[in-house]
């Protein structure tokens, strides 16, 4: 069946991009009705997000995400096989001079990548352009792990690293000139996280960002990738180096990365992968939300 579905995905990357965005707007109508665990996720972290809207306000904005995350999975066969040229085409990247200034220079550069459901496609956007770095979670399917391995290297030099990887490997990544495409913002109930704000909500969060930039002298820079409607393409932005970070306060500064991702957010709320149980670790003697 894993071998099937491949199949099916390389088929699909051979059709116009606009058709493969209303297939996966019709998927991911049907996903809404039909994954209910994955549904009820997604509503109670919208309800802890968005307090400000109502029932219906959520549901429709949570029918969206799920439209634009189908669209993803589905439009991830042409990252995995179509031309160069085509991709080329189809995704935009604004600000590379910023990031290619910092290369030139010798500068470490870490990227904060937030998980938007288009960060594959800024991913091989960054790659096409730059010998850079990510992390990579091994797949439990050995049929996908293949594909989605081959799928991150076929563009330009990149070093695929291990969540089991010594930070010192990110590190040397990073100083021999390799930007480190990096997504700090999901719950691994880490030993390393700790509780800062995120929508007004305490969230266990990874001070690695803060951590990584300090061990390796690196700028920070933020990169987001935004799905464009109607099959347009995608455009990554890269935007200004942070100033005075880190600091010598590392829950000051994974606050200020929080409010940062929620602002991000905040500018197109259906693209962030909301299906993560993003809260599921809590403070001592809170209930999990979901």
């Amino acid at each position: 069946m894993s071998r099937l579905l491949v199949a099916v995905l390389w088929l699909l990357h051979f059709l116009p991009l606009p058709l493969l965005a209303r297939m996966g707007d019709a998927l991911g109508g049907l996903l809404f009705r039909v994954a209910r665990g994955r549904r009820h996720v997604v509503l109670v972290n919208l309800r802890l997000c968005f307090p400000e809207l109502d029932d219906e306000q959520r549901r429709r904005l949570a029918v969206a995400h799920f439209k634009v995350l189908a669209r993803s999975i589905l439009e991830r066969s042409l990252l995995w096989w179509a031309r160069t040229e085509r991709l080329s085409r189809l995704l935009t990247v604004e600000g590379e001079q910023r990031l290619r200034m910092l290369v030139d220079a010798g500068r470490p550069v870490l990227m904060l990548t937030p998980h938007f459901v288009g960060l594959d496609a800024g991913g091989a956007g960054i790659a096409m352009r730059f010998d850079c770095a990510s992390i990579y979670a091994v797949q439990s399917n050995p049929v996908f792990d293949r594909l989605l391995l081959r799928g991150r290297q076929r563009f330009g030099d990149q070093l695929l690293l291990s969540r089991q990887d010594s930070i010192r490997v990110s590190v040397k990544a990073m100083k021999a000139g390799r930007p480190l495409y990096y997504l700090p913002d999901m719950d691994f109930r880490s030993r390393d996280s700790i509780f800062v704000p995120f929508f007004g909500v305490q969230t266990a969060t990874i001070a690695g960002l803060s951590r990584l930039a300090r061990l390796a002298g690196a700028t920070v820079v933020p990169c987001v990738t935004r799905i464009l409607p109607e099959g347009k393409g995608y455009v990554v932005t890269i935007g200004e180096p942070w100033l005075d970070f880190p600091t010598d306060d590392a829950e000051a500064d994974t606050a200020r990365m929080n409010a940062w991702i929620e602002s991000a957010v905040r500018t197109m709320p259906e693209q962030y992968y909301w299906v993560h149980r993003r809260f599921k670790t809590r403070p001592p003697g809170e209930a999990s939300p979901y």
